[in-house]
């Protein structure tokens, strides 16, 4: 991705990771969709932990979640190291959706910054992090933590040096982490949906990719978008059972499946969005593979599914 100058432009999104927690093909897994990647004998592309990067000037950028294949992700995407100084990164800051382990422990992996790491989360998601997996105590040690307390009222912010940019946190309906203290006892801010707002255009994109239960608020906040970045986990809500890979189905697991009138793909029918993508793919879903049947009602439904280094310009 080729560095920019600094000027009021479109908000930019570039996906670092498309694939739900475990990667694609997942280290332990021998399914037809791993073993078929690993062997060249699918159709189909290889995918780290779900993460994005968000820019409205293509030099400096907010990470949205911090995967375990934070380091792979950026050597794959140059833009996020500028090499401006000896020691530079074009990571400003890091934006949390939950304190799930695919997406917070990325965060160990950028504790040689100079400076202390701008984190934004919800206080639930940083008393998480600070306690029960205490990856910021031990940042500490290191870099250190600035920490923001992210406002789940409504109020939308703009994080430095983003100038063109406003995100504002949607609470979601799902669990907090297995390690959690409060697993069972879910409460606002464990999860959250995101909304990204170009300031000068008023385009948004809406980016969920842990999507259990929507809410009136939360479908709301789908129809205002003008880019919808969501769940697509897996395919049918009993396919790691019926796999043998889990005992769980999809939304017992805080997943909405995208088959079934209930599903993914007849709530994004509903969606006036000019663009609607799947993200956070599970190994076990036929539609990565690009000529499955599944891929191809995807597209006769006007869906894509993200890839990694996939760019969304707003």
């Amino acid at each position: 991705m080729a560095l920019a100058s600094r000027k009021a432009s479109a908000v930019k999104i570039r996906v670092l990771g498309s694939a739900a927690g475990g990667g694609f093909p997942q280290w332990n897994c021998n399914c037809f969709n791993c073993d078929g990647v690993r062997h060249g004998t699918i159709n189909a592309v290889s995918r780290t932990q779900s993460s994005i990067a968000v820019s409205d000037d293509g030099v400096d950028w907010v990470l949205i979640n911090a995967s375990p294949d934070i380091l792979v992700q950026i050597r794959a995407n140059p833009a996020l190291q500028p090499a401006r100084l000896v020691r530079d990164s074009g990571i400003a800051a890091v934006l949390l959706m939950d304190a799930q382990i695919d997406h917070v422990t990325g965060l160990l992996m950028l504790r040689e910054r100079g400076s202390p790491l701008p984190l934004y989360a919800s206080a639930q998601v940083l008393a998480d992090l600070a306690h029960a997996l205490p990856i910021t105590r031990v940042l500490g040690h290191y870099c250190g933590v600035d920490a923001h307390p992210l406002a789940i009222d409504g109020a939308a912010l703009t994080i430095a040096p983003l100038a063109n940019t406003t995100f504002l946190a949607v609470p979601l309906l799902s669990k907090a982490p297995p390690y959690s203290p409060h697993r069972d006892d879910p409460h606002p801010g464990d999860n959250i949906g995101l909304m990204l707002q170009d300031s000068a255009s008023g385009a948004r994109v809406f980016y969920a990719p842990g999507l259990g239960q929507v809410t009136e608020a939360v479908e709301a906040a789908m129809r205002q978008a003008d880019v919808l970045l969501v769940d697509g986990t897996c395919w049918s809500d009993d396919e790691m059972i019926t796999l043998g890979l889990s005992k769980k189905t999809a939304r017992m697991m805080g997943h909405l499946a995208q088959s079934g009138p209930d599903g993914m793909i007849a709530l994004l029918d509903r969606m006036p969005a000019r663009r609607k993508i799947l993200i956070h793919i599970n190994n076990s879903n036929p539609i990565l593979r690009e000529d499955s049947p599944q891929r191809a009602e995807l597209a006769a439904h006007g869906i894509e599914v993200a890839f990694d280094g996939m760019d969304i310009s707003v």
